[in-house]
């Protein structure tokens, strides 16, 4: 025997019916069965407004009243649909819609004496929900009878015996087992179809059996009959490893435990009500969750023992809308009889209590209770220990709002090291304060209390690390997309899945600014056609990008910055108090007021957000990553020799006497080597911020005015306005160029800008390197950067590659990524 149960979505429309009836006739044909049905869809919170509306004197209940007729109508010609073609079909049609008629008239002036006495009681809340059930069970019936299926409709009302507790009916097990045994043992029919939810007290009356009611009918049934498998038919695959509306890996579980399944429920999971376990758990009747619209997926079984293999977390839950309320002061420490007090303040006022932790010096009792009830348990607690209140022993009860709980859940967690440190660990990564944490000495549960808004981010963190394959989701906010940043968006594009391939790493760009506009979305831009999304954006803005970062809270969160602009520098704080990794190509941070520098690196400890800026000296090349390796494995840099600027070593490099310097500027500008404005480069001021953040690397405390720069450029270049009059005094002081050039050659020289550190200063300018020295074949754009150390004093430590240009730059940043991915 099998006991099936289909709830509200199951039977929700005429399409859904139709799935249930085709499973039915299907397992009919090997098992006997009995089938409970819930209301159809949405049908008892109609009945619930219509009799609030009722009872408030509100004549539209009349309006909600014709909205459930109308509903069950249209399930009904649903199903009926081809009965003017078939005469024995079309009376069915007819019986079945004289019933309902009959009984949605029953339902109307149950609405009607309801509004004229202006009284709901909970008597007649329960008749009132009945019909719901009555409705659906009756429509089903009529449709496998004229489907000629052997079915039979037997009230439920006439099994289930319950008290008089009406809403929340106890079942009188004695009586409704020998009930639904007489029943089952008289029956010839292979399918039983039963209304869920319904039952009746011992004198007759209309009773309920509360929340999860039709589950527990079916578990009721399934117990009194020993029977071999209790099936809840619902719209999802079984129960999920998280909720797969926050968690798009989520997967359904194969197997669970009873008391798995019932933390799982009790913590958020909707798919099974934790007291529908209660009557089968003692005599080990497995449990089946299966989904009507996919009804070959596996599905979940939920039974007395699981086979001790795979992870030992089954699932992560949440429940939502909690309230923290803590009772403290020092009069607590040592005193007997304050939990005693508390807890029974609270049962008398009939509020459940979901979570308690208490700290071991006995100074405070924190519980979560469900948030509509907070007001009203202070008040309630606050009047008991008036007393010591007065006394200032204890303080009035203190309320935390807009919080939820997380649950890690599995029977095998006790048998394994570290699921609690990996839990929280993960959790602090991401930014996710925990306010409470309670964990029984079962180590089944280990729950946690956090804000609201971070549900989400903790559960997809939690998932990624206990149930994927080690692949870590990295979400990007990169801002500057043009040269470097198109590249750096194509090498994404290209790389993104060998990187998830061969590093677990996922790679995703939630969001993308430029100057103009903006484009933020947490399932991902699609990198095919970022250009048009990005067009079609809103209003750009820095501090509107750093709040839809924020407002995501998506985990492992990163923002680049490929731009140049000291105001998108100025809110890399904002994002590392957030938690959000910043990768910065822009070097004003790094070397601008050292303050606000050491700032961030506080901040990025503080915060557990990494701030990495690789691309700020050398491009694509590994120069401050060396430099740290270095400082961290105990060395001291003694000396720093650069030459640090691909922009200006490419100039150098293609200036002399047969070309004008003017030509070969425009021409690394051309190139992308140089900055839109070149002064930038040709002034030194870029090689100066990259000594500086080299040296404040080292561990110096300097700032940029600390610098010696020995300007190469002309005094009328140095004072042009613009780009344009910039390049004209370039053409008009070609004599002066040539002239540094004709020097450096007489010598057998080569022109170079090198950055020196020595001794905690620094300088840079224009250098006539001579043959032999390592600066002196530095051709094109290359960078060489020179670290003497103690233990590098005399041969240097040496790193030289191409040290500009979009592509080499974009890598860096790339780079840069995937050491936080690696973090």
């Amino acid at each position: 025997m099998k006991i099936l149960k289909f709830g509200g979505t199951s039977v929700g429309s005429a399409e859904n019916i139709n799935e249930v009836i085709s499973i039915l006739e299907k397992q009919s044909k090997q098992n006997n069965i009995a089938v409970v049905v819930s209301a159809v869809g949405g049908v008892t919170d109609k009945l619930l407004e219509a009799a609030h509306l009722a009872c408030n004197k509100d004549l539209k209940y009349k309006q909600v009243y014709n909205k459930i007729w109308s509903r069950h109508n249209t399930v009904i010609e649903g199903l009926f649909e081809n009965s003017q073609n078939d005469k024995s079909l079309q009376k069915n049609h007819e019986e079945l819609h004289d019933l309902i008629s009959e009984k949605l008239n029953e339902l109307r002036s149950l609405l009607d004496g309801i509004y004229l006495i202006n009284e709901l009681s909970p008597k007649t809340k329960d008749k009132l929900l009945s019909f719901g059930e009555a409705l659906s069970s009756t429509i089903i019936y009529h449709t496998l009878k004229s489907r000629q299926l052997d079915a039979i409709l037997k009230n439920s009302q006439e099994l289930i015996v319950t008290n008089s507790n009406f809403n929340n009916a106890i079942v009188n097990f004695e009586v409704t087992n020998d009930n639904i045994r007489s029943f089952f043992k008289s029956n010839s029919k292979s399918i039983v179809l039963l209304p869920g939810f319904v039952s009746k007290s011992v004198s007759g009356e209309i009773t309920t059996l509360g929340r999860g009611g039709s589950d527990y009918t079916a578990a009721i049934i399934a117990a009194a009959l020993d029977a071999n498998e209790l099936q809840i038919w619902t719209d999802v695959s079984g129960m999920f490893t998280t909720n797969p509306k926050l968690v798009k890996q989520a997967e359904p579980i194969v197997e669970l435990s009873y008391q798995e399944a019932v933390e799982l429920s009790h913590f958020g999971a909707k798919v099974l009500y934790p007291p529908t376990v209660m009557p089968v758990l003692k005599k080990h009747i497995p449990i089946v969750i299966k989904n009507t619209m996919n009804p070959d997926a596996i599905g979940t079984t939920i039974t007395h023992e699981v086979a001790a293999n795979g992870s030992p977390v089954k699932g992560l839950s949440n429940i939502d809308n909690i309230a923290l309320l803590t009772l403290q002061g020092n009069g607590m420490v040592g005193v007997p009889g304050f939990s005693k007090r508390l807890f029974e303040t609270l049962a008398h006022e009939k509020i459940n209590i979901i979570l308690i932790t208490q700290s071991s010096s006995e100074h405070s009792i924190c519980f979560g209770i469900s948030a509509s009830d907070a007001e009203r348990a202070k008040e309630a607690i606050d009047s008991v220990f008036e007393y010591e209140i007065t006394l200032q022993k204890i303080d009035p009860i203190v309320i935390e709002n807009d919080l939820s709980i997380i649950a890690v859940v599995g029977d095998k967690m006790k048998s394994h090291q570290g699921i609690s440190g990996k839990m929280f660990s993960t959790l602090g990564k991401n930014n996710v304060n925990i306010r409470a944490i309670a964990q029984g000495a079962s180590e089944r549960n280990i729950s946690a209390v956090i804000h609201k808004n971070d549900v989400k981010k903790a559960l997809n963190s939690l998932h990624e690390q206990f149930f994927e394959i080690k692949t870590k989701q990295i979400n990007l906010f990169i801002t500057g997309v043009g040269n470097v940043g198109e590249r750096l968006l194509e090498q994404i594009k290209q790389q993104k899945a060998y990187v998830k391939e061969h590093f677990k790493i996922s790679l995703r760009v939630a969001g993308l600014s430029n100057s103009r506009t903006m484009v933020v979305n947490d399932d991902g831009i699609n990198l095919k056609n970022w250009k048009e999304q990005l067009h079609a954006g809103e209003k750009a803005s820095l501090s509107g990008f750093l709040n839809h970062a924020t407002n995501l809270n998506l985990r492992n969160s990163v923002f680049v910055d490929i731009t140049a602009n000291e105001a998108v520098s100025n809110i890399y704080g904002d994002y590392l108090k957030q938690s959000i990794s910043v990768v910065a190509c822009n070097k004003i941070a790094c070397s601008g007021n050292i303050e606000y520098y050491n700032q961030l690196k506080s901040l990025s400890r503080k915060y557990n957000a990494s701030f990495l800026f690789e691309t700020n000296v050398g491009a694509g090349l590994p120069v401050i990553d060396t430099l740290s390796h270095l400082i961290t494995s105990g060395d001291k840099i003694n000396t720093i020799q650069a030459v640090l600027s691909g922009s200006l070593n490419f100039i150098f490099n293609n200036f002399n006497s047969d070309t004008t310097f003017y030509d070969v500027v425009k021409q690394a500008q051309d190139e992308g080597y140089t900055e839109p404005d070149p002064r930038i480069d040709l002034s030194g001021i870029d090689v100066a911020r990259k000594v500086l953040i080299l040296a404040r690397e080292s561990g110096h405390q300097i700032e940029l005015a600390d610098l010696e720069t020995d300007n190469f450029l002309t005094e009328n270049a140095m004072k042009a306005d613009t780009v344009d009059d910039f390049y004209k005094t370039l053409s008009e002081d070609e004599a002066y160029y040539q002239g540094l050039y004709k020097s450096a050659k007489e010598k057998n020289c080569q022109l170079k800008f090198v950055a020196e550190f020595n001794n905690g200063k620094a300088k840079v300018g224009l250098q006539e390197i001579p043959e032999g020295h390592p600066f002196y074949n530095l051709k094109g754009k290359d960078n060489i950067v020179m670290f003497y150390t103690r233990r590098y004093p005399e041969q240097p430590m040496i790193i030289k590659g191409a040290g500009a240009g979009a592509d080499v730059t974009a890598s860096g940043l790339f780079a840069d990524i995937i050491r936080i991915a690696n973090n």
